[in-house]
């Protein structure tokens, strides 16, 4: 439940800083501006399914929100993004960086811990005698 929490906290975060920066102005971007509301609003609901939720999927969600959302970033940094080009400076810039890497890390462990263990081919139970 630990990493699922760290999880849950990194796409709040993110979220939290993209919903900052809508407000800021990114709003009147044509195509940006609608993604980082997305954006804010996927990051709440990913987080409330980390926790309310044990299941694979919502840790999954987690590691794709990082990698899309710092994916985006990378593109916008490099070849540009719906005409916005953006730089590696600024704080809300490394925070994000930050946190969707924490996602994507605490995602990938949440879901590896969630997954059955496998032992000679077949599903070992945790309740059965060894």
């Amino acid at each position: 439940m630990k990493m699922r929490m760290l999880a849950a906290a990194a796409v709040l975060v993110s979220a939290a800083v993209h919903l900052k920066l809508w407000f800021d102005g990114v709003r009147d971007e044509h195509m940006v501006g609608p993604a980082f509301m997305l954006n804010a609003v996927g990051g709440v609901v990913i987080a409330i399914l980390l926790v309310g939720w044990r299941h694979w999927v919502p840790p999954l969600l987690a590691v794709g929100f990082g990698v899309s959302t710092l994916g985006a970033f990378v593109v916008s940094a490099t070849v540009g993004l719906y005409g916005v080009h953006e730089q590696w400076v600024g704080g809300p810039v490394w925070t994000c960086a930050i946190a969707e890497a924490v996602a994507v890390l605490a995602g990938g462990a949440a879901l590896a811990q969630g997954l059955p263990a496998r032992t000679g081919g077949r599903l070992q139970r945790e309740t059965e005698p060894r």
